[in-house]
């Protein structure tokens, strides 16, 4: 009888827990759609989503992330959980996974026939006839991914919300208190963006809060066990390569561009640091070659107790592996790169390289740059600073 009653008490006590899990917000709630480009731009956006909602002290709707397979017209939305913990990020602020938000509480906080769609100004369908004049709207669905991204939850919009002059910036202004008193919770329980409430790349301000984006343990354990398993015992040095057909033409921009996507990492939001230069974000075959040797060299000098043997390359084309395992043949320095490519793996292992060395312009790299930078991980970048920089200081410390 005891062993019943003790066990009816642990069944109510789960059930009482996973009600209160659940619990309605009264401080409302607020989701996005994370529709500009691939991973790398998505964590930059999620970083400044996270710090909107925390400074409007209102729940963040973790949104899946957009994925997009090659040969298939919609993009495919992959749960949060999928490769983050959700936990981590709830010792900074109030998150609910969208599917727990959609399942539990949409009917109650978000019924259907209340769903707004926030954008700055009228954004206008790609098909003409939905576009009126006379009536202004988000078309917060229309076109990929955004259609598919609601769709996923069966989520529809009864009409468009204009939030313009306000913007996301709530770091160097009463910004937040703007929005607040603009949409109070009780009036406007949800705020749904037709794209991210931030700004890219991240802001210098929000960078920090990578630390709360930690890997679940299907790919921390899955990082870990191919350094373990496959790669030789030692230090290893993580490189990300950019050469892709898509990245050579998003090179061409150099030349009209002060700031390129994630420049501002090594060049400073200000460009204190530098100007863009196209060898920043094209090395070539060579120049690769002589960096990665300098930094084996470097490491030798300032590690000789845990010398480099062995190298991990990601790539989104060509990951080289022929010619670094020829150029660091003598070195007794082995290359190597996933069986299978998983740019989500990739990322995971190249966090915990013992050294990184990465691609200035590249949201991808940045993600890398900024989780190894909350664990004071070294990290550095191609072609920066440039050559000719960087043998003028060298000769000037030798002076």
């Amino acid at each position: 009888m005891l062993w019943l009653n003790s066990f009816i008490y642990l069944v109510l006590t789960l059930i009482l827990t996973a009600e209160a899990q659940f619990d309605r917000d009264p401080n409302g709630y607020l989701t996005y759609c994370p529709c500009m480009g691939r991973f790398g731009n998505q964590a930059d956006h999620f970083l400044g989503s996270l710090a909107f909602a925390k400074a409007l002290n209102r729940t963040l709707i973790l949104p899946p992330w957009v994925e997009y397979r090659k040969g298939e017209m919609r993009s495919r939305q992959v749960s949060f959980e999928n490769y983050f913990e959700v936990e981590p990020l709830q010792q900074y602020h109030r998150v609910i996974l969208m599917s727990d938000f959609m399942s539990h509480l949409a009917d109650d906080v978000w019924p259907a026939a209340e769903r707004v769609s926030f954008c700055y100004m009228e954004r206008k369908s790609l098909q003409q006839e939905k576009n009126d004049p006379d009536a202004p709207n988000c078309h917060a669905k229309d076109g990929n991914p955004f259609g598919p991204f609601w769709d996923t939850y069966n989520i529809d919009f009864v009409r468009s919300e204009f939030y313009g002059p306000l913007h996301f910036d709530v770091h160097h202004s009463a910004m937040a208190t703007k929005w607040i008193n603009n949409y109070p919770a009780d009036k406007w329980p949800v705020l749904a963006f037709t794209g991210a409430p931030a700004s890219f790349p991240v802001q210098l301000e929000n960078r920090e809060l990578q630390k709360h984006l930690q890997w679940n343990r299907k790919y921390s354990d899955a990082a870990r066990e191919f350094i373990r398993n496959v790669l030789p015992r030692g230090a290893f040095i993580g490189l990300h390569l950019r050469n892709g057909i898509d990245w050579v033409r998003a090179c061409d921009h150099i030349k009209d561009s002060q700031q390129l996507f994630a420049s501002p990492q090594c060049l400073g939001y200000k460009n204190e640091r530098g100007q863009l230069y196209p060898e920043l974000c094209m090395p070539s075959k060579e120049a690769v070659v002589r960096q990665l040797k300098r930094t084996i060299k470097n490491v030798r000098q300032t590690h000789p107790k845990n010398e480099v043997k062995s190298v991990f390359v990601a790539s989104d084309a060509n990951h080289l592996i022929t010619e670094l395992t020829a150029a660091l043949s003598r070195m007794d320095i082995t290359v190597h790169k996933l069986p299978e490519d998983d740019p989500y793996l990739d990322l995971a292992i190249l966090g915990q390289s013992n050294h990184f060395i990465g691609n200035c312009i590249s949201s991808y790299s940045a993600f890398v740059k900024r989780e190894r930078d909350s664990h004071g991980f070294p990290s550095y970048f191609w072609s920066f600073p440039k050559e000719k920089d960087r043998q003028q200081s060298k000769l000037h410390e030798e002076l």
